[in-house]
């Protein structure tokens, strides 16, 4: 079965913009499943096959990885319909999700933060600090 729909890293987030904008700035105000636009940059001096993600502020918020750049890239160039939204922001970075046919891509449902997950054991107690008592 074809892939219809995916999940895609943006990178390079921690580079300002050519206008001196912070883009984790900008993911910061990205909200859950709000369209970004994917744009190909062919003259871009460090990889051809670049693509940036632009907010739905039309303000760069990074671009794809490497690994995938070349292979949205080319359906872009392709003329494919392709729509992707803002799915969540990452520790490096951020997420979209794109549908590949052109339909409102869906989100898959929220991970919980390994912070808030809840202790399957609550009366264990780890040992911060080494045992010193030698007897």
């Amino acid at each position: 079965m074809p892939i219809s729909e995916l999940s895609l890293a943006v990178v390079g987030v921690a580079f300002e913009n050519a206008d001196g904008g912070n883009r984790r700035s900008e993911i910061m105000f990205c909200s859950r499943g709000e369209p970004v636009e994917l744009v190909p940059e062919p003259r871009n001096p460090v990889d051809p096959h670049a693509v940036m993600v632009l907010s739905a502020r039309h303000f760069q918020i990074g671009y794809l990885s490497a690994e995938r750049a070349p292979w949205i890239g080319a359906m872009l160039r392709d003329g494919r319909n392709l729509v992707a939204v803002f799915q969540e922001q990452t520790p490096y970075g951020a997420v979209i999700r794109v549908n590949l046919d052109g339909a409102a891509p869906t989100l898959p449902q929220k991970q919980q933060a390994f912070e808030d997950q809840q202790d399957n054991d609550p009366d264990f107690w780890p040992d911060f600090e080494p045992p010193y008592d030698f007897g």
